[in-house]
């Protein structure tokens, strides 16, 4: 099994963030991540041999009680190796470290077992999709 290095808030820059995403997320536009970055109470980046990015997670925060895990992202070819679960480790005892007492995520069915075994129990949330609108 390939050494890795897991690395909080490390400098990452759009180019790899959206090399990751592309591989992983069907949908995925490029995009500037620094917004999100600059935001984000932490951030946790999983490194293969060669300073390759293969994982990459973050976690936002209200400031108070509640931090928000976003976007677990692993390559295809890395996962089921256990960095998953480690990259959100990391990212909760980095939200703990900085004051938050809840960690939030909202996921699909099929990942309940991942979440399960990072720790999270099931509860009932709701999510409103929020579109621009626009102009005629």
């Amino acid at each position: 099994m390939t050494d890795i290095e897991y690395r909080i808030s490390p400098p990452l820059g759009d180019i790899l963030l959206n090399r990751l995403y592309s591989a992983v997320w069907p949908d995925h536009q490029p995009r500037s991540f620094q917004p999100v970055l600059e935001r984000s109470v932490t951030y946790v980046g999983a490194f293969a041999e060669d300073d390759v990015l293969v994982g990459f997670v973050y976690v936002a925060w209200d400031g108070g009680a509640h931090a928000f895990l976003l976007e677990p992202t692993v390559l295809p070819a890395y996962r089921n190796r256990g960095i998953g679960l480690e990259l959100v480790r990391e990212a909760a005892r980095e939200a703990a470290d900085a004051g938050a007492d809840w960690l939030h995520v909202d996921y699909a069915p099929d990942l309940e077992r991942f979440y399960a075994a990072a720790g999270f129990r099931p509860s009932k949330a709701g999510v409103m999709r929020l579109s621009r609108a626009t102009t005629p």
